[in-house]
């Protein structure tokens, strides 16, 4: 059906369904977050300090699980069939809990407090050209995916 034959309340439905999208969520939320664990587990273990060294290498592991995890969410959706397991390896463990939801929220403060100490810290001013232009493409995927879900909440609200 076109868009012009489509009443007003059919089209933000439908725009609705694309914001919730597991292959949309994963590209602009899911993997851009891996991206960011990944370079800040990157980031701690070349610091040389042994104990950032060895979180380093779970952050990196966990980043490499995640992005597993939203690769195979987006592969079973484009395939028409539900995933069976989380976004994430959080989240996965809050689905036992009955709460997949709340473990993501925490996730994604994990992610955040990573961005945050990558950005604090310096060690984003030591990325190889390589990694610096995997976290902006990370950050513009991210923040573009933000600004219009943000943008049509408040055009419904029109």
């Amino acid at each position: 059906m076109p868009d012009e034959d489509r009443s007003p309340e059919q089209q933000a439905d439908a725009l609705q369904r694309f914001f919730i999208w597991p292959f949309f969520l994963s590209l602009t939320i899911g993997i851009p977050f891996c991206i960011y664990k990944l370079l800040f587990g990157l980031s701690a273990a070349r610091s040389g300090t042994p104990a950032l060294v060895l979180l380093g290498l779970v952050l990196v592991a966990w980043a490499c699980a995640d992005l597993l995890m939203n690769a195979g969410r987006s592969i079973y959706d484009l395939a028409g069939r539900p995933a069976p397991f989380e976004y994430c390896t959080i989240a996965q463990i809050g689905r036992a809990f009955g709460r997949p939801t709340v473990f993501l929220a925490i996730d994604t403060f994990l992610s955040f407090g990573a961005i945050c100490v990558m950005l604090w810290s310096g060690w984003i001013g030591r990325l190889p050209l390589v990694e610096i232009t995997l976290w902006n493409g990370a950050t513009t995927l991210n923040l573009i995916s933000l600004s219009l879900v943000s943008l049509y909440n408040e055009m419904r609200k029109v």
